[in-house]
């Protein structure tokens, strides 16, 4: 994968404690670009990575900025990127509202997203006032998301966001994910292990094993990789690799 102008390019070459991560991954800055692979793949210390939160040798660019390279490192704080974990990790001692404006209090860009938006989007006006402490799992979740769009990211990662909902809540929460990909011009990348989640949010999709990323920008590429990565894989990850592969158009 090579530098265009108008993608994010990433290439990080180093050690994280026992994990060695040698990743070049490319992704255009418009869309969803969905991140797949078995557990310990790498994914997140990927997006670590990006986000500036790990510090690995390598080079990033997001459109005509360059973040890192070996000259310069931008730091976390300074990156336009809004971040959505796992854990929806809400501040408890504010209300819903409160962590809405604490995420557009951090903003290090001109607004472009106003709360009112961000809030009909993500159908947030009858819990405003609610407490976190009294959320459902999907509310906490479209909470986090709504306070990471609030800080005018120029990029907006999202780590298995559903990973830890029921089925019940992530049947809840993925119109709303849907709705604000459409409507948003804020490219997205995003990491499930779901295929489903992959092949209902994302045109595109990368795999990523052993440290290493497969990309589908270059579909015969990806394929040869495949084969050669399923080999070393259980039944379990084979065949949810196979149903990833065929979602994003790659072939069976």
């Amino acid at each position: 994968m090579s530098e265009a102008r108008g993608d994010l390019f990433a290439a990080f070459d180093g050690g994280l404690g026992d994990f060695r991560l040698d990743a070049t991954f490319t992704m255009p800055l418009v869309g969803v670009t969905g991140l797949m692979g078995p557990s310990g793949s790498g994914k997140t210390s990927l997006l670590r990575c990006i986000a500036g939160l790990e510090r690995l040798p390598g080079r990033l660019v997001v459109g005509d900025a360059v973040w890192q390279d070996e000259a310069s490192f931008l730091p976390a704080h300074r990156r336009p990127i809004g971040y959505v974990f796992q854990e929806a990790s809400l501040l408890a001692h504010l209300s819903v509202r409160a962590n809405l404006l604490y995420g557009r209090r951090r903003a290090r860009t001109p607004q472009t997203l106003g709360t009112e938006e961000v809030v009909e989007l993500l159908g947030l006006a009858p819990l405003l006032h609610r407490s976190t402490a009294r959320l459902s799992g999907g509310e906490r979740q479209r909470v986090a998301i709504g306070r990471a769009l609030l800080s005018q990211p120029r990029l907006l990662m999202m780590d298995e966001p559903l990973s830890g909902l029921d089925a019940d809540s992530k049947a809840e929460i993925l119109p709303y994910i849907e709705r604000l990909t459409r409507s948003l011009s804020i490219p997205v990348l995003y990491v499930s292990h779901d295929p489903r989640e992959i092949g209902r949010l994302t045109r595109r999709v990368a795999i990523m094993q052993d440290g290493r990323v497969v990309g589908t920008d270059d579909p015969a590429a990806a394929l040869d990789e495949a084969e050669r990565l399923v080999l070393a894989m259980d039944d379990g990850e084979r065949t949810r690799l196979a149903v990833a592969a065929v979602t994003a158009g790659l072939g069976p």
